[in-house]
């Protein structure tokens, strides 16, 4: 594959079939959406001048709080673009006085950005050279049942969380093996429809693997910076998520599989060699023979940057300037398989201007307070079921996640809407802040109900003109998935991440 398209949040995928440009859940609202924005303005005036009036809320947090739903509204109803609205919130937030300006100038030099900045450079490079589409291939190509195919593919697409920080990259990075094994499998659509539906769910619900995953991620440990935690590196994300990333991975998979094929799909024998798929994917690139040279140097720097970012503790070097470093290395004159200005230009700048502008907004909302105060006024409630309160919290906090795709498309922006209020309302209810805001960031993962919903997912509904899969397919897959994913989440939150060291209750709770 001689380009792959790069981008995380916000949307600018390839928009579904039926889809207008910009196209939101609730954009066909109009008139209605453009009242009920009046009306929230309105609110947020009024709220702006009570609120040194016996409403707990100071006239900053008031003003960054009224500049905050704006931005959700516009985000949710209007079809500006995402990293537009979040650009002009932080700007309306420097106007109002509530963010320094140097603030947000320094949130575009944060060192998650030059992180994200710097994968993307090396991603670029690995997807170049082909090998990732070669190790995709070189794993489907073992599959003898339609059985194994899935859970194979799925393993493989595990694995490429590691190496694209992007679920759209890493759904364009797998588009042509699944176009390869779509001619392959022409005689069964059963299967065919099967896979499609797959291969986005899995990227989707594996993203949580990796720290680079998604730039959600990254956002949920600098707001938790922001409130003064600990945050989270690559290594400490790698022990929390690869385990629940396998667990609903493969859970996903075999649901796909009992739900869009039947036992005598399942039962028929395969044969698919990296022949075929050499031959399937229609593109220049080699997926069959020996290792050339710039597959094998980025095999190697591939392997060394993700050990070192593993072994932070030890070396003490940052990731950021790990990330640089190996950037460096694949631009190199001699030994780089890319020239550095080609592929800065691949990076998607929109993307990291728009987890700038939302990390601003997210620290202005912990540190004027309108994080507590909506923390208080949504979730305050749950501190009336006395010892309850805890458990109740979790499984409301990730339930709500699970469900916010609905509303808010940008898996960053539903991080940058929830964390600060998640992490405000942990401490008083008995939950340690860190797990709450990994286990919100997530549930915030699955978003698999509508074709909008994620990138991935309308990249494999329709490719080369032909559908692969309907809306109704997604609407079932959800109705299933989406209580799976969520009890999962559930689960890990109370049993698993506290004995890989992520406690969930605080010391004076059980």
């Amino acid at each position: 594959m001689s380009e792959v398209y790069y981008a995380a949040e916000p949307r600018t995928a390839p928009r579904p079939p039926g889809k207008d440009k910009g196209s939101k859940p609730f954009g066909f609202l109009g008139a209605p959406a453009l009242i009920a924005l009046a009306a929230a303005l309105a609110c947020m005036g009024a709220l702006a001048v009570n609120a040194a009036n016996g409403w707990g809320l100071g006239v900053p947090a008031a003003a960054t709080l009224s500049i905050f739903v704006a931005a959700v509204w516009f985000w949710i109803f209007s079809p500006v673009e995402d990293t537009y609205v979040a650009l002009g919130a932080a700007v309306a937030l420097v106007i109002s006085g509530t963010l320094p300006a140097q603030s947000l100038f320094d949130a575009l030099g944060e060192d998650s950005i030059w992180l994200l900045m710097a994968a993307f450079v090396i991603a670029g490079a690995v997807a170049a050279t082909g090998l990732a589409a070669r190790g995709a291939a070189f794993i489907v190509s073992g599959a003898r049942s339609v059985r194994q195919l899935a859970y194979l593919s799925s393993l493989g697409l595990v694995v490429t969380a590691f190496a694209i920080p992007a679920t759209s990259g890493r759904a364009a990075l797998a588009l042509p093996i699944f176009l390869s094994l779509r001619a392959a499998l022409k005689d069964r659509p059963r299967v065919v429809r099967m896979l499609a539906i797959l291969f986005p769910t899995v990227i989707l619900l594996s993203a949580v693997a990796s720290f680079l995953g998604a730039g959600a991620h990254l956002i949920t440990s600098q707001v938790l910076q922001s409130a003064g935690f600990q945050g989270f590196d690559f290594a400490s994300w790698l022990l929390l998520g690869l385990p629940l990333a396998l667990a609903a991975a493969f859970l996903a998979t075999e649901l796909v599989l009992r739900l869009f094929t039947g036992p005598a799909d399942r039962a028929l024998r395969l044969d698919i060699s990296t022949d075929t798929l050499q031959h399937g994917t229609g593109t220049g690139t080699r997926i069959t023979g020996p290792l050339d040279l710039d597959e094998q140097r980025s095999l190697f720097l591939l392997a060394a940057v993700v050990t070192l970012w593993c072994t932070e503790p030890i070396h003490g070097l940052d990731p950021a300037l790990v990330a640089l470093m190996g950037a460096l290395v694949v631009s190199s004159p001699r030994y780089g398989s890319v020239k550095l200005g080609a592929a800065l230009k691949k990076v998607p700048w929109s993307m990291l201007l728009f987890m700038a502008a939302t990390l601003a907004l997210g620290s202005a909302l912990v540190t004027s307070g309108a994080a507590h105060w909506l923390a208080q006024s949504i979730l305050g409630p749950v501190a009336f079921l006395g010892a309850a309160k805890p458990y109740v919290f979790v499984v409301a906090v990730v339930l709500i996640s699970t469900a916010a795709h609905l509303v808010i498309q940008s898996r960053s922006a539903r991080s940058a809407v929830l964390i600060p209020i998640v992490i405000a309302a942990a401490g008083p209810m008995g939950v340690e802040p860190m797990a709450a805001a990994f286990a919100s960031t997530a549930a915030a993962g699955f978003c698999h109900t509508l074709t909008s919903s994620a990138k991935p997912v309308a990249i494999f509904a329709e490719t080369n003109g032909e559908p692969n899969y309907d809306p109704a397919d997604l609407l079932r897959l959800s109705a299933w998935l989406a209580p799976v994913s969520a009890a999962v989440v559930i689960l890990f939150s109370f049993t698993v991440w506290p004995l890989l060291g992520l406690p969930l209750f605080t010391p004076a709770q059980p």
